[in-house]
Parts: C-alpha cells; structure tokens; sequence
C-alpha cells in the first residue's frame, strides 16, 4: 500500500466515522425544545452532509487498497492481521450498501432496519480498524527500530 493510499484510507475513515457518530448523536440522542423538530441541533444538517460527501472517499480508499494491501496479504497467506483484516473487509461491504440505501428507501420499517444495520457496521468498521492498525503496526517497524521511530520507505510504494 502507498504512503497516499493509507493516508486516504485514514483520513476518509476518521472524517467519516466522526461525522458518522457525530450525527448519530444528534439524531438518536438529543432532543430539541420543539416536539414537532425533525432536526435536534441545528449543525446537523452539516454533519449528515459531511458525512454523506465524505463517504465516497472512504469507498474510493477501500477500492485502491484493495489489490495492493488486502488481496496481496490473502494470497501470501500472510497470518498477522488476518483476523481483523477480515472482519473489516466483511463489514465494509454492508456499510457501503446500506449507506446508499439510506438515501434512497422510504418505507419506515425498512428505513430504521437498513439504518441499524448501517450504524452497527459502521461502529464495527471503525474498531476492526483501528485493531488492525495496531496488531500490525509492531510488524511495520524492523528489529532494532526503537519505539516510536519511522520505519524506512516501503519498498512496494
């Protein structure tokens, strides 16, 4: 994976997520004065946009890194970070879909289903991440490397 791919694929899955959460505590947790308001805070419009216009991005990222990180790793049978590795690729694929579907269902039933499925996803995605990230970053760096220091370029990127 190149420098610029991991750093799409971070940053997208950081601005996602956060305005992700964001929004799903301004939708689910918060409560305005007025009983008949379909908006709780009046960022929200913002953040659901953030988050809609952010998340393309994020599925552009998992599309580049897809050969070169997750099928090369597959194939070499490469065992550290099998485990989360999977299990992010595996939620990413109901995130996605049920991203666009809650943009274009209307049925209320249909509507609180897809999005469960699509916050519950989400929530997923960002911790197998984040696990991945970390049970593979002690392998990123040589031996003799000290904490904390830049491994060399990779040689792939």
């Amino acid at each position: 994976m190149t420098p610029f791919e991991k750093w799409m694929l971070w940053v997208s899955s950081i601005v996602v997520g956060i305005t992700g959460i964001v929004y799903g505590g301004m939708k689910y947790l918060m409560r305005s004065d007025d009983p008949y308001a379909a908006v709780h805070h009046p960022l929200q419009p913002w953040i659901l946009k953030a988050h809609v216009l952010a998340a393309p991005f994020l599925v552009f990222a998992v599309g580049a890194v897809y050969i070169r990180h997750i099928v090369r790793n597959w194939r070499s049978g490469r065992a550290l970070g099998r485990r989360s590795g999977i299990v992010t690729i595996v939620v990413v694929v109901p995130m996605i879909v049920t991203g666009y579907l809650i943009q274009t269902v209307t049925m209320p039933g249909w509507l609180l289903g897809i999005a469960i499925v699509h916050i519950v996803t989400g929530l997923v995605y960002l911790a197998t991440f984040a696990v991945h990230q970390g049970s593979t970053a002690e392998a990123r760096r040589p031996a003799g490397l000290p904490k904390g220091s830049e491994p060399p370029p990779d040689p792939d990127a």
